[in-house]
């Protein structure tokens, strides 16, 4: 697979949450080349199906959300003016005198209203309910093109910087969509050790309530959440990032498995495939905290790659480190016998390599 390709692919799509479907749609073609029943259920979540041969095999769920975080149209004003509340947990400090889209009718260039610097009384970063959008049209114009709750993003492209880092709104989370579809790829003709279920969640970013049904719906036995978790920037703290190209990072949690957490590290020692430990005293932020508690309960392992700017429309991810997380599970699912990579077979050292 080329990974630089396939995320390009799901980044160019809109799916801002609650209104995943081209995004969705494009992910669900994809995973059809490696799963059987593919579908998008009435909430948006793209689900399908990967069987082993094993008459006692266990349910693994592969879970990456399929959201980005964006904006909805709150009202129409005066002048044609449009405020927007927030889907998820934007940069708003970014959006001033952004070029954005409004998925109305059409889609509808705008730009985010801004006073010129000559005349501010202040530079305070705005709340969400200062932002305007003007689309260039009157209200009358605008109403006939736009309604309330269609959804707005900001204009941004792929970018390939130097190296093997790329620049991309919605890389949070279609690279872990990628990561679990390049496992796939991966595993090829080997028998997966468990019967797989492939969740691509709807609405992570708001409540994490995709995964909550398909948890329920699926019951597994174990799950691997895929997302992303906070890249080293100058200014950021070195206790809570990872480099870029570090590879993957393995959750440890009050709210996952800990002997999950342990057997992914010990096989990817194993393995040789660099990794760094995330650890999250209490809850994880991401879709693993819901599928964990979702019916008699799911063993549950996060696993991220860093990424930096979250949350903005430039979001950076080196695709080593999707590879390398995509490495990991494709070795998990299909590896057999379990025992071999019990935590007593392998000295662990420290965390990371």
């Amino acid at each position: 697979m080329d990974i630089k390709a396939v995320l390009k692919t799901l980044t160019a799509q809109i799916g801002v949450s609650g209104d995943e479907f081209p995004a969705s749609m494009a992910a669900a073609e994809l995973l059809e080349k490696y799963a059987d029943d593919v579908l998008i259920d009435a909430f948006g979540n793209v689900t399908g199906y990967v069987w082993s041969q094993s008459d006692n095999a266990k349910t693994l769920m592969l879970d990456a959300h399929i959201d980005q975080v964006g904006y909805i149209v709150t009202s129409i004003g005066d002048g044609g003016f449009l405020s927007v509340g927030a889907c998820g947990s934007p940069d708003v400090k970014m959006l001033l005198a952004q070029s954005v889209t409004v998925h109305g009718k059409k889609p509808i260039l705008g730009v985010v209203s801004t006073l010129p610097p000559h005349v501010q009384k202040d530079n305070k970063t705005p709340e969400i309910s200062d932002i305007s959008i003007d689309i260039g049209m009157d209200k009358k114009h605008a109403e006939e093109l736009v309604s309330l709750g269609d959804r707005v993003t900001v204009n941004s492209e792929f970018r390939e910087l130097c190296g093997d880092i790329v620049s991309a709104p919605a890389i949070d989370d279609r690279s872990g969509v990628v990561a679990i579809l390049a496992a796939l790829e991966m595993l090829g003709e080997r028998d997966p050790a468990y019967n797989i279920v492939v969740c691509f969640s709807a609405q992570e970013e708001t409540g994490e309530r995709g995964a909550k049904q398909t948890a329920f719906r699926f019951q597994p036995d174990e799950c691997i959440a895929v997302d992303v978790s906070f890249g080293r920037t100058p200014d950021s703290d070195p206790k809570e990032t990872a480099e870029l190209g570090s590879g993957v990072m393995i959750g440890f949690s009050a709210a996952l498995d800990k002997n999950l957490s342990n057997s992914l590290r010990a096989l990817a020692i194993k393995t040789d495939i660099p990794f760094t430990c995330e650890v999250m005293p209490t809850s994880t932020g991401t879709n693993a905290d819901a599928i964990g508690v979702a019916g008699k309960g799911v063993k549950c392992c996060t696993l991220s790659f860093p990424i930096r700017y979250m949350h903005t429309p430039v979001e950076c991810v080196n695709i080593n480190d999707i590879e390398t997380t995509a490495r990991l599970i494709s070795e998990y699912i299909g590896f057999r016998p379990r025992d071999e990579f019990r935590m007593d077979n392998v000295r662990l050292g420290r965390c990371g390599k």
